[in-house]
């Protein structure tokens, strides 16, 4: 199966988090096709969780919860890896999605 382009997706994915009520937009648009998307979700208090994707041991797409390793969930710290992201792949996306439940709206697995 074929998957979505990534300024659909990202559209879809957005669009989810405004209907629950938060605010969600684009940071950076990368390739429009096949681009990689970071989701960055700021609880509004100076925490953030980043999640990236990755792929199961069946190929599925899941998503990391990079915050829950050694990055850390301290919005400064999630940012400034991001920024180091964006500086060595230029086709990468980064959607950012502000909670302050924390809800990321991922519909793939996210892992730990």
């Amino acid at each position: 199966m074929d998957e979505l382009k990534t300024d659909f997706w990202a559209s879809a994915l957005i669009r989810r988090a405004q209907i629950a009520g938060a605010f969600a937009g684009v940071v950076k648009k990368g390739d429009t096709d096949a681009g990689a998307v970071l989701v960055k979700v700021a609880t509004l208090n100076g925490k953030a969780r980043l999640y990236g994707p990755a792929r199961n041991g069946d190929g599925e797409r899941i998503w990391l919860d990079l915050s829950a390793g050694s990055l850390g969930d301290v919005e400064a710290d999630v940012d400034g890896y991001v920024r180091k992201r964006q500086e060595s792949d230029p086709d990468i996306w980064v959607i950012e999605i502000e909670d302050r439940e924390g809800r990321h709206f991922l519909m793939e697995p996210v892992e730990t």
